[in-house]
Parts: structure tokens; C-alpha cells; sequence
């Protein structure tokens, strides 16, 4: 069942509930909606990568995690994306997943990022060329065809404060974008 939110913060985790439920909510797409997974879709990359959330809030007290993404340096600063998921219910919100990666670019570039990728499923490519990614070639991960792409960091500014993060109001849903379900990034 949905609650509307008055807003949504977009933010670095930095409490328990909150990696616990961008798990849950991770392994409620990838495992149980898409079947990329079975059981989880946890792995190596979990240890060291940072994790993102989306919070809805309510009379200004985060309520619950309804979308996520990690990222994590591969090599000095080359950055990946990956595990973008957003709740159903909340998918035509329309701001939720652009604004986890906007975060997500804009904080890994405070960082020292000087190139940043992602494996983009399919649908979800023509959002990503919207928000400045160039497409760099086709591959097939866990039987889905996905879009290796890389963010033009001039659109990026550095943010400084992930842990803060960004806020978006409910209003702003208005302005429906068309948005992915999840970026799959490190799914092999």
C-alpha cells in the first residue's frame, strides 16, 4: 500500500534502517519482480560501495526507503553505477530515479571522478541519453539486453554534502519524467 509523501530526500545512507531497507527493496525487484536473482542480490561490490537511498518523509520525518542505488570506484577515478531500484508504487513519482542519479554522478564527482559508467537495461537507455550519458555499446546481462553508457560530467556539478542530499517535493511529481525501474550495473 502507498502513503503519500509530502517529499522525498535523496541521500547517502547513514543509518541501519535505511541499508536495510534498500536491500529489501533491491531484493523485491531484482528478485522477486524481474527474476534476475534468486534469493538476493547481494555480492563483493556491496562491501565497499556506497549506497543511496530515496526516503519518503512525512510531516519531515524520513518513513521509509522507496528507491536506491550504489556506486563504487573501480579504479582511481573511474566510477560505476549499479542496483538502481525504485519502489512500484512510487515509479510514476517521476523524479525519484533521475534524482538518485544525479546524486549519485554529482557526489562520486566530489570525490575525485573523472569518468563514470553504468550497464543501462534497455528501456531505460533513452532516460539516461536525456540526462547526458553517451551509449558506448550493447551487451547482454542474466538474459537482458543492456546499454553500457557513461555520464558527461559536465552536466554533473561536484556535490559536496551526499549525506544531506538533495530534496524534492511532492509537487514536483507533476512533471512526470519517464523513469527506469533499475540499472543493473554490476548484475554478472
Amino acid at each position: 500500500m502507498m502513503n503519500e509523501y509530502a517529499g522525498y530526500t535523496i541521500k547517502w545512507v547513514t543509518l541501519p534502517w535505511e541499508r536495510e531497507q534498500a536491500y529489501a527493496l533491491r531484493q523485491r525487484v531484482f528478485c522477486q519482480e524481474q527474476g534476475l536473482f534468486a534469493g538476493h542480490d547481494l555480492d563483493d561490490i556491496d562491501r565497499h560501495a556506497r549506497l543511496l537511498v530515496a526516503l519518503g518523509s512525512v510531516g519531515g520525518w524520513h518513513d521509509a526507503v522507496v528507491g536506491t542505488v550504489r556506486i563504487h570506484e573501480t579504479a582511481p577515478g573511474i566510477w560505476q553505477g549499479s542496483r538502481l531500484a525504485v519502489d512500484s508504487d512510487y515509479r510514476r513519482q517521476g523524479q525519484l530515479g533521475p534524482t538518485l542519479i544525479r546524486l549519485a554522478v554529482c557526489s562520486a564527482h566530489a570525490l575525485g571522478c573523472r569518468e563514470f559508467y553504468a550497464q543501462v537495461q534497455h528501456q531505460n537507455e533513452p532516460l539516461f541519453r536525456r540526462m547526458h550519458w553517451h551509449t558506448l555499446d550493447w551487451l547482454e546481462l542474466r538474459g537482458v539486453r543492456h546499454a553500457r553508457m557513461q555520464a558527461d560530467l559536465n552536466f554533473y556539478p561536484p556535490c559536496h554534502d551526499p549525506l544531506s542530499g538533495m530534496v524534492i517535493s511532492a509537487a514536483t511529481r507533476r512533471r512526470v519524467v519517464e523513469m527506469p525501474t533499475f540499472l543493473t550495473g554490476a548484475t554478472v
